[in-house]
């Protein structure tokens, strides 16, 4: 009985030996295979062999081409040369437009088609300043917009020269279909946004406010695209903006203006809402279904509030509730020391109120508000649309570095504009 038991288990000891041996074989052979495959493949991109799909030239993208290449880095702005090139395309089609220049270089361009009733316009808004871009930085010279791997490189391609030539050519299209729309409807490129809108939206309310007579809905940028890989999953429609606000705080001694400082780092993140505008409480309910981890707090924000669980949320989605300020460093400006203070708002706040609670709050330090260097708002809804999508990399690229848009999907988007603007013109 002895011998045959260990019979049995040498037996068994040498099978198992075999399949660890065989395991092993096909993992070594598995590893193998994956190292040459990342070897080719790193090869195809290295060379540029390798495109994701073939880009499709079109002549909205030879105009977005052409728009990048007119450098409008604000500051200093240029938009005079841009509004001339866009005035050309409308001119093309024998549409009448308007270029209004602020200052010398700076200018907005504006044209109208009219409806056959009156109010309830539509105004497509778009800017054609864009911030800088260190082409010692870039993978590909900013203003170039060179083609590649089926993406346009350049400044502007985003934000928002390519939602801007989007506007164009359905405002075109509403034009040239023969008959007049249901409403007006305008196309405005206007300077200097990118710095607060001083020789753009605000001149123009104050000295041109019969650009947006009878007008009711506003789109311009904003929203967002959720991608999976290469697959739309999410169109999201902005329909409300936080609201800057820059203001210095000044004081007779660093030491005060630091104490004033620490005292604000208090506000910079709350786990409390300000309030929550129905808008933003839709918002939610909308998306929660997308949202595994935060689903059930976003389902009903009011609940999650009345329970004591709305610091749960993520920061950003709390901020939308709130008006959020921060401190940048503190400096030394002859005998006083200073502090720029930004402020994000929400929609429907009041900057001068927000500025006197400011005030409030650091004036038991010794320090006072000073000079006004941006004040927007309060604003009515402004639906933000990007008609093509982004994936999270390109989202990341809009300030930033590699700024881009993928050509096929710029098209799409383009045709996407199109037909909005029919539709709500009663064309199509």
């Amino acid at each position: 009985m002895e011998a045959r038991s260990t019979g049995v288990t040498n037996e068994a000891r040498r099978r198992e030996r075999i399949r660890a041996a065989i395991a092993l074989a096909v993992l070594a052979a598995a590893i193998i295979a994956l190292v040459i495959y990342n070897r080719i493949e790193a090869r195809k991109i290295g060379t540029g062999s390798y495109i994701p799909r073939r880009e499709k030239i079109t002549p909205e993208v030879r105009l977005l081409q052409q728009y990048v290449q007119i450098d409008t880095t604000n500051p200093p702005g240029n938009e005079i040369a841009a509004a001339r090139f866009l005035g050309a395309r409308l001119a093309h089609f024998g549409i009448p437009f308007e270029i209004i220049e602020s200052a010398p270089t700076r200018a907005n361009l504006y044209a109208r088609i009219r409806g056959r009733q009156p109010g309830e316009g539509l105004l497509l808004i778009n800017h054609m300043d864009v911030v800088p871009a260190n082409p010692r930085e870039w993978t590909k010279p900013p203003f170039a917009a060179e083609i590649s791997a089926n993406m346009m490189w350049g400044r502007g391609t985003f934000d928002m020269k390519g939602i801007g030539i989007a506007h164009l050519e359905g405002f075109i299209a509403a034009a040239t279909r023969g008959r007049p729309p249901d409403h007006d409807i305008v196309f405005l490129a206007t300077a200097d946004e990118e710095t607060g809108s001083a020789f753009g939206t605000r001149w123009l309310l104050d000295h041109r406010p019969d650009v947006f007579s009878g007008i009711k809905y506003v789109l311009s940028e904003g929203g967002v695209t959720e991608m999976s890989r290469t697959t739309l999953t999410y169109y999201g429609i902005e329909i409300g903006s936080k609201q800057g606000v820059t203001v210095d705080i000044v004081a007779p001694t660093k030491a005060q203006l630091q104490r004033a400082r620490i005292h604000l780092e208090r506000f910079f993140i709350r786990d409390q809402p300000d309030r929550v505008l129905p808008e933003v409480a839709r918002f939610f309910r909308q998306i929660a279904p997308l949202r595994v981890e935060q689903r059930d707090l976003l389902a009903d924000v009011g609940r999650a509030i009345a329970t004591g669980k709305f610091w749960l949320l993520s920061q950003a989605y709390r901020s939308l509730t709130q008006d959020v300020v921060w401190v940048r460093n503190i400096r030394q400006e002859g005998p006083h020391f200073a502090a720029v203070v930004y402020m994000s708002n929400l929609p429907d706040t009041v900057p001068d109120e927000r500025i006197a609670w400011l005030q409030r709050e650091i004036a038991p330090f010794g320090a006072t508000t000073g000079a006004v260097g941006r004040k927007e708002g309060p604003v009515p809804i402004c639906y933000g649309f990007v008609p093509f999508p982004v994936d999270f990399y390109q989202s990341q690229a809009m300030h930033g570095v590699d700024e881009r848009v993928t050509i096929d999907w710029f098209t799409q988007g383009v045709g996407v504009m199109r037909r909005i603007v029919l539709s709500y013109a009663g064309l199509l």
